[in-house]
């Protein structure tokens, strides 16, 4: 089975807190010796995960990106069928929030929504198998660690997939700018499945016909959009403070 490397202090990190058996050796640039690389070294040594050094001019080599000094050879990235869904949803309590990126192609942009999904809590991030980003190093390395944490779906068919988890009760809330309702005005605390488009181009034809609301970003400045992982943080930021807010209401 071949390796891949993975870099960044915050990617490994994850992979040795979260998934410590995928992790076959890690590699530090010589010199490196800060706390939070001896905080790595510990996790590792905890672990028993092989520690290496090595130059950097031979990790620059090795990688296509900052990798910080630190470097992990580990087992293949882990993609989730569509019956992930079905497991995740079932053991599920409250209303689930799932993130839908149609066609997101940039894996910068997939690693900074990865990033956002998981601080505001969304249960997975759904993407269409083709013409999609899906996990490599650089998507981890932007990810720092929510890539290890949250489930990234790759499905064959995105509207069919869309039915089925509208057939279980979610809500799908589709963003467009040509929209009349407001995120802030849409109400995001229910079951919900909220899906941004691809860069440019927005959402296909046949996932917006699968739509049960679209909503847009008020824009006040001269811009007419934002960056897909800007705008992703946005909306799902959105539902997690109408969340938060319906909760505490519920307190005595």
């Amino acid at each position: 089975m071949s390796l891949e490397k993975i870099y960044g202090v915050h990617a490994v990190e994850a992979l040795l807190r979260h998934h410590p058996k995928r992790v076959k050796q890690v590699w530090l640039a010589e010199g490196r010796s800060e706390p939070r690389v001896q905080a790595l070294v510990e996790l590792a040594t905890q672990n028993k995960v092989a520690i290496g050094q090595a130059e950097r001019r031979e990790m620059d080599v090795w990688v296509e990106g900052v990798h910080q000094g630190v470097v992990a050879d580990v087992s293949p990235s882990q993609v989730w069928g569509e019956a992930m869904l079905d497991e995740l949803l079932d053991r599920t309590e409250g209303a689930p929030l799932l993130l839908v990126l149609d066609g997101v192609t940039d894996p910068h942009n997939l690693g900074a929504c990865l990033r956002s999904a998981d601080a505001a809590g969304a249960l997975a991030v759904i993407v269409p198998k083709d013409k999609s980003a899906t996990l490599t190093p650089a998507v981890r390395k932007v990810a720092c660690g929510a890539a290890e944490v949250i489930p990234l779906v790759a499905v064959t068919n995105l509207a069919r997939t869309l039915e089925k988890l509208q057939q279980r009760g979610l809500w799908v809330v589709g963003t467009a700018g040509e929209a009349e309702v407001s995120i802030y005005d849409q109400d995001l605390t229910g079951p919900t499945i909220l899906i941004m488009g691809a860069e440019g181009k927005g959402m296909r034809r046949l996932t917006r016909e699968h739509c049960d609301y679209l909503v847009k970003l008020p824009m006040a400045g001269s811009v007419s959009s934002l960056n897909v992982s800007v705008a992703t943080g946005v909306c799902l930021f959105e539902a997690l403070r109408q969340r938060s807010v319906k909760a505490s209401a519920k307190k005595p």
